[in-house]
């Protein structure tokens, strides 16, 4: 149901958008035909590795191992198994981040962590009608967000607090977080601080959330989901 909903939010937002990229965005308009051509067009072993998968990053290693580790619990496939080690990994990150690294660093065993082609397959056909919608929207713009010191300290900040939720064994903690990971990541591909901005948001929703399962317990917060719901409805019907 979220999912859904930011799909349509997204489209609304592309209509209004020129389709035509300049060629600074030409990295943009490819992420989603690279993995494309990563997973699916050229031959790969049985496993891949997430070293192997980072070639394809360039110098946009955090933003883009940001979308790749909170890809899966973000999208409606199922993935038990990969949200808390997944999460530790952002946690990392998101420290390195706020601490001004440049460049991320990953313990070895990390690097070598591998995942069976057929899933990664399948997170990728499932993640790529999320980028085809982002690439769309992404240029540069308010890239201090992205590239300040104090820009990169506040996406670190609540990237980490997102990653904690993911780590966290109960339901309705997982997906949330890991799509506002994925859009504040995606921002910090291309220093489109908007992008960024928008998962933040994502973030702080999340974070509402997850706050109030500690708080009221899964039962109490799904049934005042499904009355939001209810109301959203009827009010719009």
């Amino acid at each position: 149901m979220l999912q859904n909903l930011l799909f349509e939010l997204l489209d609304s937002i592309r209509l209004k958008t020129d389709s035509t990229a300049p060629p600074s965005l030409a990295f943009m308009a490819r992420l989603s035909k690279e993995l494309q051509r990563y997973f699916f067009e050229e031959e790969r072993p049985d496993k891949i590795t997430l070293s192997a998968i980072l070639e394809l990053a360039g110098e946009r290693t955090f933003g883009f191992l940001l979308v790749l580790l909170s890809l899966p619990s973000a999208l409606p496939v199922p993935a038990p198994g990969y949200s808390t080690p997944f999460g530790f990994v952002i946690f990392l990150l998101a420290v390195q981040l706020m601490a001004g690294w440049t460049r991320p660093w990953l313990p070895e065993r990390v690097n070598q962590f591998a995942i069976a082609l057929p899933k990664a397959q399948a997170f990728v056909k499932a993640g790529v009608p999320w980028l085809q919608r982002i690439e769309v929207l992404s240029r540069p713009r308010l890239t201090p967000l992205c590239t300040s010191r104090l820009g990169r300290m506040i996406l670190g900040g609540m990237i980490a607090l997102m990653a904690c939720s993911m780590m966290l064994p109960i339901p309705l903690t997982n997906t949330l977080p890991a799509m506002g990971i994925f859009i504040t990541g995606f921002g910090l591909l291309d220093d489109d601080g908007a992008i960024s901005l928008a998962g933040l948001v994502v973030c702080l929703m999340a974070l509402t959330l997850t706050t109030s399962v500690l708080i009221f317990g899964v039962t109490v917060v799904k049934e005042g989901i499904l009355l939001l719901k209810q109301g959203l409805t009827s009010l719009f019907k």
